[in-house]
């Protein structure tokens, strides 16, 4: 006989929470995604970090060499590392970076002039004999003269440098820098003395292509002038030249003669069978352009200025 109990019926259990796989990717994923997005910043993305974390904290640049913080600049200035700021907040101000190397200079608290010195002074002398010089005083100011130098003499500085021996490397700078001041004067010496002759040169030039100008109008005047206008410019040409030599031994060569004559009686050894032979021979040239022209001139009877006779005879010494 069938009991009147029900049947025991059975809960089945809750069901368990699903898992948003979503969401599992997403976690699993996260890590994978961190470490791409990390080494995706690479090597110099951490150096300008680096660096501006170094500035930012307090005496950061007393904390390491002068000369790696240098090296670091130039490698970031060389490569334009800086630009790669470009759009970051700007930690110093409100707003935000354009990536500019006075910018990033500002940032590590220098300016880009002291930047740039640095790194002219390290590439010029290397960091060890960079950080030799700072121990020893050696100023912006020397460095700078010291640049300046020729490849040998520089190196001989940066040698004796890296020696480490103050005194010997001050008197090597003395005497290098003196060396190369005289030299350096020899040179602009000579090179005014090129920039003379040059100068003397274009004038000679200038004064060839004046005269050369100057005859080729008198030849275009005398092509289209008459006969007697033609003799009355030659005259003119000649008379002008005359009038030139008239002027020169009136003058120079007269004072000449003078001051010979007088310094032959000074000293005793008159002078006047010399004077004598230089006024002939200034004749013997005149005789010679009237002779090529069919004129005679008298040898015995030459011009009253040139004369020999007439110049005063020297007294002689013996009759006083």
């Amino acid at each position: 006989m069938a009991t009147g109990r029900k049947p025991h019926r059975i809960t089945p259990p809750a069901e368990a929470p699903r898992l948003n796989e979503t969401a599992l990717a997403t976690l699993d994923a996260a890590p994978v995604q961190l470490a791409a997005m990390q080494a995706a910043y690479g090597q110099e993305r951490d150096l300008l970090n680096q660096l501006l974390g170094q500035a930012q904290m307090a005496d950061a640049f007393a904390k390491f060499s002068g000369t790696v913080t240098t090296s670091k600049l130039a490698y970031v200035k060389e490569n334009k590392l800086y630009r790669a700021l470009k759009g970051q907040e700007n930690p110093a101000r409100d707003g935000f970076l354009s990536g500019t190397w006075d910018e990033f200079c500002g940032l590590l608290g220098r300016s880009s002039e002291h930047a740039d010195r640095d790194i002219a002074n390290l590439r010029a002398f290397g960091e060890e004999a960079l950080e030799s010089m700072s121990r020893m005083g050696i100023g912006y100011r020397e460095l700078r003269q010291y640049r300046r130098l020729p490849e040998d003499q520089k190196q001989a500085l940066i040698d004796a440098a890296k020696a480490g021996d103050k005194e010997g490397f001050v008197e090597l700078a003395e005497e290098i820098i003196t060396r190369h001041a005289k030299e350096k004067e020899a040179l602009q010496a000579e090179l005014q003395d090129a920039r003379d002759q040059t100068e003397e040169m274009a004038a000679g030039k200038r004064l060839v292509e004046s005269t050369v100008a100057d005859l080729r109008k008198q030849a275009r005047r005398l092509a289209q002038a008459t006969p007697d206008e033609v003799t009355a410019a030659l005259r003119q040409q000649a008379e002008d030249v005359a009038a030139t030599v008239e002027a020169t031994i009136y003058g120079t060569l007269r004072d000449g003669v003078e001051q010979l004559m007088a310094h032959g009686e000074e000293i005793g050894r008159p002078q006047h069978e010399w004077v004598e032979g230089l006024l002939r021979q200034v004749f013997s040239q005149l005789k010679t352009v009237a002779g090529r022209n069919g004129i005679e001139l008298v040898d015995d009877a030459p011009p009253a200025w040139l004369n020999a006779a007439a110049i005063p005879a020297t007294p002689d010494p013996a009759k006083h």
